[in-house]
């Protein structure tokens, strides 16, 4: 008779790993965010230029990655607070059946900075964000640390998908 394995659903073998990284990329972000709004006052002041190319400026970004899908009611806050619970779930479930450090770590980034900006949502009513890279005419879009730890997180989950080990995040479902 084959035996199948039975699969965690909760918790697992990386489940701390995925738990410790998430809540140190929470915490990380919600540090910055709180400093900058309550301590520095950021809009108080202002743009701050820390380099020629490296601004501190407030941003409420009331969408998703990149400021698309704008959401100025209730409800459309309300519909990005639950897709961000509902892919917190996922990750977590995919993070306890993980096998891999690189996938937990990539899982847990991902989770920390999704409830960071989630957060955000719920408490500001919409994302703090602060980060603007600028070149000459060329100027990249705001963000925070939890879009550095979504965007690394899923760099980390396409670099494992394109390798060839047997636990790679495109073979463990």
């Amino acid at each position: 008779m084959n035996e199948t394995k039975k699969r965690p659903l909760l918790w697992g073998r990386l489940s701390a790993f995925v738990l410790s990284v998430a809540v140190i990329g929470f915490l990380t972000d919600q540090a910055t965010k709180l400093w900058l709004l309550y301590s520095f006052d950021l809009g108080t002041y202002g743009p701050v230029q820390l380099l020629p190319v490296l601004d501190f400026v407030l941003v409420w970004n009331r969408g998703i990655s990149y400021g698309l899908f704008q959401q100025y009611t209730d409800l459309g806050r309300i519909l990005l607070i639950a897709i961000t619970l509902a892919a917190t779930v996922f990750l977590w479930v995919w993070g306890a059946r993980a096998q891999s450090r690189l996938v937990a770590l990539a899982l847990g980034l991902v989770i920390g900075g999704a409830l960071g900006n989630g957060l955000d949502r719920i408490y500001h009513g919409a994302v703090v964000d602060f980060v603007h890279f600028h070149v000459g005419t060329f100027s990249w879009y705001v963000f925070n640390l939890a879009d550095v730890w979504i965007v690394a997180g899923v760099v980390g989950l396409l670099y494992d998908s394109f390798t060839e080990s047997p636990n790679s995040a495109a073979k463990s479902g």
